[in-house]
């Protein structure tokens, strides 16, 4: 057995979460779930209550941090990201725990361990499959100026290690693109490496301020296309690729035209757009906000701009097309019903929380486009109108739902990946148990459990 598995790296952890948890693991069914990872951990462990104006200190839960910190280690010397289990007692003084692996067929959850179910080998939803469209009109603005960019940033920066015609063209080759020229000019005056600045953090200040933005060293560029950007199938099946008509910055997640060669300070990446929308210019500079999984923002019409201007400026430009949304929330708290989501362009719907009777899905029949649909728990008067759904490829229903599709063998075959919708408590082990049954389905690798049971006597041995 792995020592990830074994009871000895597990026995101080088992204890504590025994003891606070006791009531719980004694009723009928009791449970308590945990994540133990690298990077950090939540275990049902009790934190002390501290008095008023004393602040927490590790000693007051050394117990935790030691029972942790002995299954870190032993997932760093096995090259384990993290594990999840489910722990229960079946007789006094004896627990039972459960580690779930997903494989390579399940994302990680947030509030439960079992994420989205990728029903096809390497399955991305539709805005990370979709390229730039053509712009063969596009042409740099009138500021794009490469011979006044690279004066300017001599003039501001004399001392800069600028990078080499060879150094160059090994980024080139390793990107697969030929740089702007504008990009060029930027590095012949300064290739940013930590080196060259003498690990000075002001030389960092002020060659980001000669910039414009913190400027990342030539061996970093990178293309920021779609494979760039992930994110979990379950929020990304409800983005959209939608781009308005005079948009001066495509509404991707990302392009093989978008060159990073900056970030903001905040986390936002900087690239030259080689793929603008219709109504921007080849080789503008854009932002692409690390909250968001699509689009990007217009800062510059060129680099030359950004740079004489000297700050990266809030993003503008991009935006989504005017008319019906393509993607919907039906909610109390939004749009009102189905009837009023349903038109020929929408992509994906999310049924929420609505007051009145469950829905039906007839005024989505027909709709060519829709790909994604998620529905809160108890929200659908037949499930089985899903059967009627051509072209859907997320699903994502209660566990109730999905056990009516399965018992009418009415999943829909072209579905790429699946979520289970999970409220309020249930245990891990049913949904492992149902997200195994939709994975064979599609004959892919299925989750895993490995159990350990132990006895655990009280400390002084009784």
């Amino acid at each position: 057995m792995s020592p990830i598995h074994d009871v000895t790296t597990w026995e101080p952890l088992l204890r504590l979460m025994l003891q606070d948890n006791a009531e719980r693991l004694a009723a009928p069914g009791g449970y308590v779930t945990g994540t133990v990872g690298r990077g950090g951990w939540s275990v049902p462990v009790a934190r002390p209550v501290f008095p008023l104006g004393r602040a927490a200190m590790v000693s007051d839960m050394q117990a935790e941090f030691d029972a942790v910190e002995k299954v870190r280690n032993v997932l760093v010397e096995e090259g384990v990201d993290h594990v999840s289990f489910v722990m229960e007692a079946p007789a006094p003084g004896t627990v039972r725990a459960h580690f779930i692996d997903l494989g390579p067929s399940v994302e990680s959850g947030v509030s439960q361990p079992v994420g989205a179910l990728v029903l096809a080998e390497g399955a991305v939803p539709e805005p990370w499959r979709r390229l730039p469209d053509p712009s063969p009109d596009a042409r740099p603005a009138p500021s794009a100026d490469p011979a006044l960019l690279e004066r300017t940033l001599r003039e501001r920066l004399p001392d800069a290690i600028g990078a080499t015609d060879d150094e160059i063209a090994a980024t080139e080759s390793r990107l697969g693109i030929t740089l702007p020229e504008e990009l060029r000019a930027l590095y012949r005056v300064v290739r940013a490496r930590w080196q060259d600045l003498g690990e000075d953090y002001d030389a960092a200040t002020r060659m980001a301020k000669a910039v414009g933005c913190e400027l990342l060293p030539l061996d970093e560029v990178y293309v920021a296309d779609s494979a760039s950007r992930p994110a979990p199938w379950k929020y990304a099946a409800m983005d959209a690729v939608d781009t308005r008509p005079d948009a001066a910055v495509q509404g991707l997640v990302g392009s093989p035209g978008w060159i990073v060669f900056g970030d903001t300070g905040g986390g936002d990446r900087i690239a030259v757009d080689l793929t603008p929308g219709p109504g921007g210019h080849l080789g503008q500079v854009i932002v692409m906000s690390h909250e968001e999984n699509i689009g990007a923002g217009l800062i510059a019409d060129s680099l030359t701009g950004m740079v004489l201007d000297g700050r990266v400026r809030d993003g503008h430009g991009a935006g989504t097309a005017a008319g019906k949304p393509v993607t919907a929330w039906v909610n109390r708290a939004s749009v009102p019903s189905v009837e009023a989501a349903a038109h020929p362009g929408l992509e994906a719907l999310s049924i929420g929380v609505l007051e009145g009777e469950p829905v039906g899905l007839a005024p989505l029949f027909g709709l060519p486009r829709l790909r994604t649909l998620t529905a809160y728990p108890g929200t659908l008067a037949d499930p089985l109108e899903i059967a009627r759904l051509d072209g859907l490829e997320f699903l994502d229903l209660s566990p109730e739902d999905w056990r009516v599709l399965l018992d009418a063998g009415a999943v829909p075959r072209g579905l790429l990946a699946a979520a289970i919708e999970v409220h309020g408590e249930r245990n891990p082990l049913e949904t492992v148990e149902l997200a195994n049954e939709i994975l064979a389905l599609r004959d892919r690798p299925l989750i895993t459990r490995t159990v350990i049971e132990a006895d655990l006597p009280s400390e002084g041995g009784g």
